[in-house]
């Protein structure tokens, strides 16, 4: 049943990979996506997009430098050692065989992603266009964690969420790392509720040991922790999700809520934020938000 009534429920939604668009402003993509993610997150959760107040923490533009190159210049492979290595940690986790693992970091970038298109039952094509895109924006994001494009992600995110002063957090695929990463840089951002959504925040070789901060204790038993301004962390994983490598965050983070598997869709769509946003395990998790006064 559709609700009409009460105040509107702040949120600041964090997006992934993929959210260039150097054809429009920064602010004509802001107000793009705003309108996109709020219908897609109203519809799942069954409400009036007037109730949701909605701002997009667009830092895509940091992770690219100099003009945008198309056409036969642009690459079809893998060329940074650090996006080879975070597709071989990647391929490990997901159980390929050893020779297609480490082969990784010299095999043609179409070999990996026919691997992976075969365990999933995924259009080739489309694994392989997915996956080089993933692994070079990671990959420019986690290189040096003193970068100015990394400095630069965090900020936009915290200023976003210090301007909108959000109840709930959405972030989703690299933008959990994003969020996590910001969220701990700016202890003084309260959040009432972080929602991670397609998370590779806890591949291990890859992701996980490079996060600023570190994990804490020694191997194996090391853990990431819940941000301290974060009063409740929830995560949300497709379990047919290659992005969401382990889907379960709690195995390696302490603090998170709840920890929920939900399929979000039958195909490729398994890692698109908008199947996230109107799943039922998110419309489970905000409504009770909409009753907070």
């Amino acid at each position: 049943m559709s609700r009409s009534s009460g105040e509107s429920l702040a949120v600041v939604a964090v997006h992934g990979v993929g959210y260039r668009d150097a054809r429009a402003t920064t602010e004509q993509v802001r107000a793009g996506h705003i309108q996109s993610w709020t219908r897609h997150l109203a519809k799942g959760m069954g409400i009036e997009t007037a109730r949701l107040s909605l701002d997009f923490a667009y830092y895509a533009p940091f992770l690219h430098s100099g003009p945008t190159v198309q056409g036969p210049q642009d690459t079809e492979e893998l060329n940074d050692p650090l996006a080879k290595e975070l597709m071989a940690a990647w391929l490990t986790e997901l159980g390929a065989p050893r020779p297609v693992a480490q082969g990784a970091l010299t095999m043609p970038l179409r070999y990996a992603a026919s691997w992976a298109a075969e365990k999933f039952s995924l259009d080739g094509r489309l694994t392989e266009l997915f996956v080089r895109v993933f692994f070079r924006e990671v990959a420019t994001y986690l290189a040096d964690v003193d970068s100015p494009a990394r400095a630069a992600v965090r900020e936009e995110v915290a200023t976003c969420i210090a301007r909108h002063r959000p109840r709930v957090v959405l972030a989703h695929s690299l933008g959990t790392v994003v969020t996590y990463e910001s969220l701990h840089a700016h202890p003084e951002l309260q959040v009432e509720l972080l929602v991670t959504m397609g998370s590779p925040l806890a591949l291990p070789h890859g992701v996980f040991d490079r996060l600023v901060p570190g994990p804490n204790g020694a191997p194996p038993a090391r853990f990431g922790v819940r941000p301290a301004g974060v009063a409740r962390w929830v995560n949300i994983a497709d379990p047919g999700d290659p992005v969401a490598i382990p889907p379960r965050l709690a195995r390696a983070f302490t603090g998170i809520s709840e920890d929920l598997t939900d399929p979000i869709h039958p195909a490729f769509g398994f890692h698109h934020a908008k199947n996230y946003l109107s799943c039922k395990a998110t419309a489970a998790t905000l409504s009770p938000y909409l009753e907070l006064r």
